[in-house]
């Protein structure tokens, strides 16, 4: 049952690999990303449990919360072109408060 789930896995691995490498935009290419992400936790959490180190599954939600912080941090840089607002010019208002 495990091998099954390990498989169906790593197929999707492959087919998100696919996606990444020829997606037609770069949020295909991003959500390709991330499914590779997302499926690289469950199989640390799933080899966690075969193996009986229940400190994988700690290690594996770690894991997607940089994931998650990762893909938020690229997509605010498409949209806004910076990560911050240290270089964005003073508005009037700044300059006379």
């Amino acid at each position: 049952m495990f091998a099954v789930a390990i498989l169906a896995l790593l197929v999707t691995v492959a087919l998100a690999l696919v996606r990444a490498a020829l997606g037609p935009t770069v949020f295909d290419r991003l959500q390709a990303a991330n499914s590779i992400g997302t499926c690289a936790m469950l199989l640390l959490a799933l080899f966690g449990f075969l193996g009986g180190r229940p400190e994988f599954l700690d290690l594996a939600l770690v894991y997607g919360l940089l994931n998650v912080i990762g893909i938020i941090a690229v997509l605010k840089f498409f949209r806004q072109g910076n990560l911050g607002d240290r270089g964005a010019p003073a508005t009037a208002s700044d300059r006379q408060g």
